[in-house]
């Protein structure tokens, strides 16, 4: 296919073609690469064995240990496969009721997540901030620009809770405090629309009304049905075929781009609407600082101690582990899987 001479006449789909070549090319090398040093250490490992050499099996018990790290990596991008995991990241996080307590809880999840993109490379652009009344935030939306950014942080959307002594209660009391965090994809603002005329059905016919005995005595008119949707537009105005031809290709490429328009509008409205309420029973991460210290992700019933290092944006054992349980699904992928 990309030897062929009509792959390059369009260089933005042969560019998205070339990537996701490249990608498909580095997971299957990456495979092949861990497969062999497993068949590796197997074959090592019954010499060491044969011959009793434990500095032998040592050695293969370390690259054995190693292994293990990178099978792990690479099982995480292997889940990484939707339509837009390897989108930009659009992120929006806002303080529930409660006031300061919350828009202070709002910033310290910004914060985190601000860690988080610094440790993985991602570069993070401000969109909106709206400033707490005292202290905190009440909102603040940014993107996430890197590799795979929204692959990982979509699993992150939900409500996250806060329990601590308040800092901004002079009787001391506990406080338990909510803040949303929502995710989307950054979609590219232009839409392509690529015809293939092999999916185009082209009928020319006499044209009707008025326009004179040429119009009438000529099949002028075109009509265009694209069968792969079923759209299908007609011109008749123009007196030459080829001229209504070129004008009912406007309007198939107008309507097209519509409907893909409408596809991408739908996608971001289902998102939206798995949107919960930022209250109790809908969190799906509880962040515990009294009177014991425990980070506990519902889904996947996992617990971290060090409350420190998530708030300084540790969370991928959380994000790899609701990755690998399945458990978070995009709408656009529960509608495929459907």
């Amino acid at each position: 296919m990309i030897g062929a001479e009509a792959f390059w006449n369009d260089p933005e789909q042969a560019s998205r073609i070339l990537q996701e070549r490249s990608r498909l090319c580095e997971r299957l090398d990456n495979w092949r690469a861990l497969y062999k040093e497993i068949e590796d250490c197997d074959t090592l490992l019954e010499l060491a064995e044969e011959e009793g050499d434990e500095t032998a099996t040592a050695e293969v018990r370390r690259q054995v240990e190693t292994l293990e790290k990178r099978i792990h990596s690479f099982s995480i991008s292997m889940m990484l496969k939707g339509e837009d995991d390897n989108r930009n990241a659009i992120v929006s996080i806002n303080a529930g009721a409660g006031g300061t307590e919350a828009q202070d809880w709002a910033e310290m999840l910004f914060r985190m997540y601000s860690r988080w993109c610094e440790e993985k490379g991602y570069k993070i652009a401000i969109m909106d901030l709206q400033p707490g009344d005292e202290a905190g935030i009440k909102s603040v939306t940014f993107t996430a620009r890197g590799g795979y950014a929204f692959g990982y942080l979509k699993v992150e959307t939900g409500v996250h809770r806060l329990v601590r002594i308040s800092p901004f209660n002079a009787s001391g009391k506990r406080h338990t405090s909510f803040a949303s965090v929502f995710v989307y994809p950054e979609i590219d603002d232009e839409i392509v629309v690529d015809i293939d005329e092999n999916d185009l059905r082209i009928d020319t016919y006499r044209a009707s009304g008025a326009g004179g005995q040429h119009v009438n005595k000529t099949s002028s008119a075109v009509r265009i049905t694209h069968e792969p949707t079923g759209v299908v537009v007609q011109c008749q105005q123009e007196k030459s075929q080829i001229r209504n031809r070129e004008l009912a290709m406007k309007v198939l490429r107008a309507r097209l781009y519509q409907n893909e328009k409408q596809k991408q509008d739908r996608k971001l409205q289902a998102i939206h609407e798995s949107k919960g309420e930022i209250a109790w029973g809908n969190q799906i991460r509880s962040y515990v600082l009294h009177p014991y210290q425990m980070i506990k992700d519902h889904r996947v019933n996992m617990d971290i101690g060090n409350v420190n290092a998530v708030l300084d944006g540790w969370i991928d054992p959380f994000i790899e582990a609701v990755l690998l349980s399945g458990v978070h699904a995009s709408p656009a992928d529960a509608n495929e899987s459907a």
